[in-house]
């Protein structure tokens, strides 16, 4: 006889309803009514239930998130008793399509950055061509991953670029209590197919943005060997970090350089040193002027 736990989460109006053992494979389903449920005889059930909004499915557990007309202490039990008696009967839970191509099969895994407030997860294929941050919820229409990953509570700010995700998590949560969860959401979405960025998206925004906006040949002599000692020399390690780095402005007269501190780099305690000691000292000794400074903006 299967017996199901009910599992409060951090959103209050989403109860999981976790069983012994694994009821799907890898997979992620979501069901916002009846139609959408066709795959899942017992979310079809569920959504007789007047409260319910939402179903997921996932690995061992249903997620369940309702209207606010009741409350979850009034009525999970009874919910909990309607999906056991159904599973205990031989209910189906989700139908399964011989036809469906089988996923291939992908890695993720975690790597501390300098910023102790971001995880950089990197992924054994190449994800997108276009360096993007997305600083909340209403940035990420181009990535529907970075969509699912902002419902997370604790997801502050995310930063993708090449074969990797980098996370910025706010106080709320310790990396060991939320890595691995994160961890098996990108790799399921994106076994299932999702999509993880609209390179179509990405391209309007990147041409938008100012530092892809001017015109590099139109730029003076030393804004063009920054942006080359830049691209050549530090974007490769601030990206080996979780990071990236852009060129904003060049100040001949304070002899100041602006740069935009994306993904891991951004709010990182190491940055300023990062900065000073780094950056700054480099373009110092390659340009041959004592006199630069670099800013981020």
């Amino acid at each position: 006889m299967t017996k199901i736990t009910i599992k409060e989460t951090q959103n209050p109006t989403i109860i999981k309803f976790e069983f012994p053992d694994f009821i799907t494979q890898n997979e992620n389903f979501e069901f916002k009514n009846i139609d959408e449920a066709k795959s899942s005889p017992l979310a079809q059930q569920l959504f007789y239930l007047p409260f319910v909004k939402t179903v997921y499915i996932s690995g061992n557990f249903i997620a369940v998130e309702r209207f606010s007309i009741v409350e979850w202490d009034d009525v999970k039990e009874a919910v909990a008793e309607q999906i056991e008696a159904y599973v205990n009967k031989g209910g189906v839970i989700i139908t399964v399509d011989e036809n469906k191509t089988k996923k291939k099969p992908i890695t993720v895994y975690g790597e501390s950055t300098p910023n102790p407030a971001a995880l950089k997860f990197v992924i054994n294929k190449m994800i997108t061509k276009n360096a993007v941050e997305f600083k909340n919820i209403d940035q990420s229409a181009p990535s529907p991953l970075a969509t699912e990953l902002f419902k997370f509570p604790y997801v502050k700010e995310i930063f993708i670029d090449e074969n990797y995700i980098s996370v910025t998590k706010y106080d709320i949560n310790e990396w060991q209590d939320i890595t691995m969860e994160l961890r098996t959401f990108i790799k399921q979405f994106i076994e299932n197919g999702g999509t993880v960025l609209d390179e179509d998206l990405i391209q309007t925004i990147v041409k938008d943005e100012k530092t892809k906006d001017e015109s590099f040949d139109s730029l003076d002599e030393t804004s063009q060997k920054i942006i080359n000692i830049l691209e050549e020399y530090v974007k490769p390690a601030v990206a080996a970090d979780g990071g990236n780095i852009l060129f904003d402005s060049y100040d001949s007269s304070s002899k100041t350089v602006k740069v935009i501190m994306q993904g891991a780099c951004n709010g990182c305690p190491s940055s300023t040193f990062t900065l000073k000691s780094g950056i700054e000292n480099m373009l110092k000794s390659m340009l041959n002027d004592e006199g630069i400074k670099v800013e981020a903006v």
